[in-house]
């Protein structure tokens, strides 16, 4: 028996277990995440006798007779200059690292309340958070350093919203103080758990799978086969994904899953599962796109080993070529890129009338949840309800099924509350990664500089299954000339199936690869033509009325220009800046489906905001809000947010593609149209009550291809210049961003957005490294090389935003800019590294950096 100090009050303990698991499972203080169970992310921080720890290190029987406080404890006074700094910095994005954030700025603030950044910055170094960047919360520690020190009072809030404001994220609150709930953060009586079996080869033959010893153990309740899944084939575009493989099938990577065991107990599982028998015939993966398209290379699918193929042809590439002054020709090379967001894949499902589910799980599209889970029980869509509570980070990473599959099967077997959660390691080996592709492009100017031509060939890696591999090498050639002004365009991309992790979504979708590519030689072309790096992209840039490569015409709010002059300064007064340029698409595009919706209801007063689209940490709720707020003229205090729900609230679609700024916002600005109109009527929101307002939003363009002198291939496009700057020794000083996201809708989340790319973007260039080796992942979390803090650099944004009478003409004139801000920052990267040193990188992560030091 062990007693346990925590926030003031005694708990006694039966067993010695870590004190995360105490906390969690047994109090239910679930303020305190569990982001990894390795002492690596510190979502667990609590304070122990007044000095942070990460809960998942100590074990109960070190703990008696010692203080425990989490965020919960924190007195509620505190509590409040906490919630107002962290929402008024824009410090909170997903919010499943603040808890742990907040603690660790306690620690500090206890001792000094007069800390410099750098002191703030030595405190949250044990927090890592892939959202922020870490700028933001760094100003709101320091802020809540000034509101205890001078003793300030929180100011009232304001009662208008418009938008290019700065005003405090509507779901802040509930993340600050730990009352907000993720998934995992969901306990129920009787719930059982749940885990896969994994496949212990890449590429093997199931002879026999055995369960007979694995029944036998008294905590287990169930064991699901292939032979249990009604329709055992799924996919979120093509439904290639085996939910399990079975005797007979040849596995196609190391993240298969060949049984699914449910336990009264957590701690149980893995006993349970090694007690599962399981005869291969291991075979020899195919572990290169190379490999899978010999001729002798065994199929991976049925229907071969080339997953997709995507062309654009504008023009004529070979004759402009030809006929150009300068031409350079290389080849590059990009890596996976692991997402790294706090929250581990997690879901709850449990028995929902007599014959329903209800399945409450972290993804970025409750409707894609329920149309794939529907479709593996061979159910109706609405005996699917799905909710979703708070989503910690996602970035392209929770577009796919990862979990949920497994959580509703056993559910609907067991007819009790299921919850199946990833470890930290096996989000890694298991859920989808960035595309690695290997590119050669040729690219052309005149003797001027002026772009005349390129030419490209682009083979990307999707790995086991199909996930997003299609649109995402779609992506990777629509944009791959850049975001200049020249039409002669000749790409050619395929998307291979191997043995190795999936590849997927992730932020950038493509573009990420292809930009570095182009930035690259287009460094070179500037050489040629004997002029400076940012001279060349100026003489270039696309401006409204020219002609994108891929045949679109810029629209009025086109502003890539101004960017450029926005960085021009700062680029020439350090000899070592590195410089690149970038652009993004908004929505699906391509001539696909890409509908926005909002349903505004009066409930008890209230006006409650009821939309799909997924918040992954961008700030739906506030970006909908803000729309509303500035049609209407109301008062934001007015509006409650509701949580998606395939009941609650109208599909607005994944959240990919940068799409829900604009399409779900122009659905809220309609919406909100109609609103007023009641209002105008002369009618109170009392008179109101039990009304509804709909809008809806559906872009049209054209799909690749088409035949159409400009075609729309999408609705909208952000720009952006990004220049990196290093020190003498190769550290990165500096990044600066100038974009042109249209009209920011909440400042703080704008900038905030594109700080956390930069440092994810500094990242994919220097510091991180997923390694796959022979089909086998063999990373580990903490030594990735994630970003921390005190290593992060200045950050600066410059928001280019377009004149009135040019802004688009939709969503209040704001434009996308999650996916952006990562995009030009490698190549930025690169050409600093290469005005450092002389040397001409053209792999991903650079090589012999002050970060990555040749062996």
């Amino acid at each position: 028996m062990y007693t346990l100090h925590i926030n003031g009050k005694d708990y006694e303990a039966t067993e010695d277990k870590k004190l995360l698991r105490f906390l969690r499972d047994d109090l239910h203080l679930t303020a305190t995440k569990d982001g990894c169970s390795e002492g690596a992310c510190g979502t667990c921080t609590v304070l122990i006798d007044g000095k942070k720890v990460k809960a998942c290190v100590p074990k109960l029987s070190t703990l008696e007779g010692k203080n425990i406080l989490t965020v919960e404890g924190i007195p509620e006074e505190e509590m409040k200059i906490y919630e107002h700094c962290f929402a008024e910095a824009g410090a909170v994005q997903c919010g499943f690292c603040i808890p742990g954030m907040i603690i660790s700025a306690k620690s500090l603030l206890d001792v000094n309340l007069n800390p410099t950044r750098a002191d703030v910055k030595k405190a949250i170094r044990g927090n890592l958070c892939r959202c922020t960047g870490y700028k933001k919360i760094e100003d709101a520690i320091l802020m809540a350093a000034d509101f205890f020190r001078e003793k300030l009072e929180i100011p009232a809030p304001p009662t208008t919203l418009h938008m290019n404001e700065h005003f405090k994220r509507i779901d802040a609150a509930e993340k600050v103080n730990g009352t907000g709930i993720f998934a995992d953060d969901i306990y129920m009586p009787g719930m059982l758990y749940a885990k896969c079996l994994y496949s212990k080869y890449p590429r093997a033959q199931i002879n026999k799978i055995t369960i007979k010893k694995a029944l036998a153990h008294p905590d287990c309740v169930k064991i699901l086969l292939k032979k249990d899944v009604p329709c055992n084939k799924i996919g979120h575009i093509k439904q290639d994904w085996d939910v399990l493989l079975g005797e007979g099938d040849i596995t196609k990577y190391v993240g298969n899953a060949l049984a699914v065991v449910a336990s009264t107990k957590q701690k149980s599982l893995q006993e349970i599962l090694d007690l599962i028998e399981v005869d291969y015939t291991e075979l020899t993966p195919l572990t290169s796109p190379y490999e899978a398209l010999k001729g002798d290379a065994p199929l991976i699918h049925e229907d071969g080993n080339i997953m997709s193929r995507a062309n654009l042809v504008r023009g004529n590439a070979d004759e402009a070529i030809k006929n150009s002054k300068y031409v350079v020709t290389r080849k590059y090379k990009t890596s996976w890129q692991e997402h790294g967001f706090m929250e581990p894949e997690c879901c709850v499902a449990l028995p929902e009338g007599e014959d329903g589910l209800l399945i409450y799980t972290t993804s970025q599209s409750i409707y894609d949840v329920q149309r794939e889970c529907a479709q593996m029980l061979q159910l109706p869509a609405e005996k699917v309800h799905c909710h979703a509570p708070l989503v910690g980070g996602g970035f392209g990473g929770k577009e796919d099924m990862s979990v949920q599959q497994y959580a509703a099967l056993m559910a609907w077997y067991t007819k009790k509350p299921v919850k199946v959660k990833y470890s930290r390691q096996e989000s890694l080996n298991y859920h989808v990664k960035r595309h690695p592709m290997e590119m050669e492009f040729t690219t052309a100017c005149d003797e001027n500089g002026k772009l005349t031509a390129m030419k490209g060939v682009i083979i990307a890696d999707t790995g086991a299954y199909a996930s997003l591999g299609g649109p995402v090498l779609h992506r990777a050639c629509t944009h791959a000339a850049g975001p200049y002004n020249y039409q002669n365009i000749d790409i050619f991309g395929m998307s291979v199936y191997t043995n190795n992790v999936v590849s997927g979504a992730y932020r950038g979708f493509g573009v990420t690869q292809s930009c570095f590519a182009t930035e690259m030689n287009i460094n070179l072309l500037a050489e040629m033509a004997g002029l400076d790096p940012w001279e060349i992209r100026r003489r270039n840039a696309i401006k409204p009325g020219d002609i994108l490569p891929n045949g679109q015409t810029a629209d009025p709010n086109t502003n890539m220009e101004a960017c450029l002059d926005a960085v021009k300064d700062i680029y020439y007064a350090n000899p070592y800046a590195g410089i690149a340029c970038g652009f993004k698409n908004a929505g699906t595009g391509m001539g696909k489906k890409d509908i926005g919706r909002v349903l505004l209801s009066i409930e008890e007063g209230k006006i409650h905001i009821r939309t799909s689209a997924s918040c992954m940490g961008q700030g739906i709720g506030q970006m909908t809000l803000t729309e509303i707020c500035h049609v209407t003229g109301l008062n934001p205090e007015l509006f409650v947010f509701e949580h998606a729900d395939t009941i609650r609230t109208p599909d607005s679609g994944t959240s990919t593609a940068s799409r829900q700024t604009v399409m779900t916002g122009e659905a809220a600005r309609r919406a909100g149209e109609k609103l007023k109109c009641a209002l105008d009527s002369g009618k109170t929101i009392a008179d109101l009550e039990g009304q509804e307002f709909f809008g809806e939003y559906s872009a049209q363009t054209d799909p690749l291809g088409a035949i159409k002198e400009n075609p729309v291939s999408h609705i909208s496009y952000s720009y952006g210049t990004q220049v990196i700057i290093l020190n003498e020794e190769g550290k990165i000083t500096k990044a600066v961003s100038a974009f042109d996201v249209g009209t920011p809708v909440n400042i703080q989340s704008v900038e905030g957005q594109i700080e956390g790319g930069m440092v994810m973007g500094i990242g994919y260039g220097v510091t991180e490294e997923f390694k796959c080796e022979n089909g086998y992942p063999t990373s580990k979390f903490g030594t990735i090389g994630f970003m921390r803090a005190d290593a992060a650099p200045e950050l600066d944004v410059i928001l280019c935003v377009p004149k009135e009478e040019d802004k688009l003409p939709y969503s209040l004139g704001a434009k996308g800019c999650g996916e952006l801000c990562m995009i030009p920052t490698a190549p930025a990267c690169a050409h600093a590294y290469y005005r450092l040193d002389g040397k001409f990188r053209q792999s991903l992560p650079l090589k012999d950096t002050y970060y990555r030091k040749k062996k």
